[in-house]
């Protein structure tokens, strides 16, 4: 094998061998894309054998015919042989259970020249459908979704206070998750604080506990959430809502480490990792006086903007799938195109916990096996149905799909002289989606 002769054949087993060591995912590739060797954890996670050895990476894990950068893809090894250093990008990944997005990090092996003959590939897994206890993660394959997953993914295994900001109703607290479950604390406890219901009788003795007889109705001992939290993740929901007195209790928590519980004079150790999230301006809300300018830089050493679902429209399909089947898995419905129209036209104030509500109301109108228009009230016009058929083109003969796409495809390329990007914006799917459907027609 004239690849595996150039990364030197003789030390290839040895190699594989040390890929077992890693705990995640590692796949050794050639500088021509070729996999040379997996280690157990990828095939335990993605369910492949030998059969992967001798095959390319992009056949493998995007099921390309031709490398990532000739698909809309952004490409780490492309970027490691002109930089001649590590690089680190977001890819979905074909897995058992389908597309997954996962954290890809390559790092290029050289030969004694110096030269580059081969990469080791860290896959680390980001987001699925569930986690272990059955909760539902994020979903998404927009851009402005995986920009989201990729800062995650970036801040994740560390131990910095993240800050996560966004409209009401954006999955703040499900990507309060993620960053818990990928971190090195996923084993411990993930502790969430509803900050607007803290009143301030209330703070201290839910957050740090109190002794037996320290007020009245205190009949034992409690723990607080800051002490259930130790070893795992705190995350204190909407943080902008705490009254400024009691910001500098917080602050001192999260200088100091330590607490006591209300009625004790003993000091306890926290120990904890914090994420905060708030649909606050808390900068406007520091200049006005209104939120501590210490506790602000405390809390938001790592920001992440959590889009809003009408900047990320294309994530629809996906998103409305995903909600009903979770809300009747034993109902097998489909949503109709006008009703889909209609979904696709609507602003969202309240994001994708208003669209859950939305789909759970036409699950209980809908009578048969078909969500259409009628379903969605406040959603479409009166005249929704009228206004989709207006726009539809009139066909005097039925053709086969693939070909109405073929033909449409081809034509929409040309009117917009070959600019792929545009293309798939106004199309309303990604652009590694077009580069797909492309390669299929052109």
């Amino acid at each position: 094998m004239e690849t595996a002769n150039r990364f030197n054949r003789g030390c290839l087993s040895e190699v594989t061998t040390l890929l077992d060591y890693f705990p995640t995912p590692v796949v050794l590739i050639s500088t021509d894309y070729q996999i040379l060797g997996t280690n157990r954890s990828y095939s335990h996670h993605f369910g492949e054998t030998q059969t992967v050895t001798e095959k390319r990476c992009y056949e493998v894990s995007h099921h390309y015919p031709r490398p990532c950068h000739e698909m809309g893809e952004e490409c780490p090894m492309q970027a490691s042989l002109a930089t001649g250093k590590a690089q680190r990008v977001l890819h979905q990944h074909h897995s058992p259970e389908g597309e997954e997005h996962v954290d890809v990090e390559l790092c290029p092996i050289r030969n004694g020249q110096g030269q580059i003959t081969a990469f080791i590939e860290i896959i680390r897994p980001l987001n699925s459908d569930r986690d272990q206890e059955g909760r539902h993660k994020l979903i998404g394959h927009s851009s402005a979704f995986n920009r989201t997953l990729e800062l995650i993914g970036r801040v994740a295994p560390s131990e910095s206070a993240v800050l996560l900001l966004g409209e009401s109703g954006t999955g703040k607290e499900l990507a309060a998750h993620a960053v818990h479950r990928a971190s090195h604390r996923a084993d411990g406890p993930f502790v969430p604080v509803d900050c607007s219901g803290l009143t301030e009788s209330l703070f201290e003795s839910e957050l740090f506990g109190h002794e037996k007889g320290a007020f009245t109705g205190a009949h034992s001992r409690k723990q607080g959430l800051v002490e259930a939290a130790r070893g795992g993740t705190l995350f204190l929901d909407e943080i902008g809502d705490v009254p400024l007195n009691l910001q500098v209790k917080l602050l001192r928590l999260l200088e100091t480490g330590t607490f006591r519980r209300v009625g004790s004079v003993e000091p306890q150790q926290a120990e904890f990792r914090l994420i905060c999230a708030t649909h606050r301006g808390l900068q406007a809300m520091v200049e006005d006086g209104s939120f501590r300018r210490d506790l602000f830089y405390r809390i938001s050493a790592f920001p992440i903007e959590l889009p809003s679902l009408k900047s990320r429209l294309e994530d629809l399909p996906l998103l409305v799938e995903a909600l009903l089947e979770r809300l009747c898995p034993d109902r097998k419905l489909r949503v109709t195109s006008s009703a889909m129209t209609c979904l696709t036209s609507y602003s969202y104030p309240g994001n994708i916990r208003e669209l859950r509500n939305i789909m759970e109301r036409a699950l209980l109108l809908a009578d048969g096996d078909e969500v259409n228009c009628n379903h969605l009230p406040g959603i479409c016009p009166t005249d929704a149905s009228q206004t989709v058929a207006d726009t539809t083109p009139q066909f005097t003969q039925l053709v086969p799909l693939d070909s109405l796409e073929h033909h449409y495809l081809r034509w929409a390329l040309s009117s917009h002289q070959g600019d792929k990007r545009t293309l798939a914006k106004k199309l309303g799917i990604s652009e590694r989606t077009l580069y797909r459907k492309l390669e299929k027609t052109l």
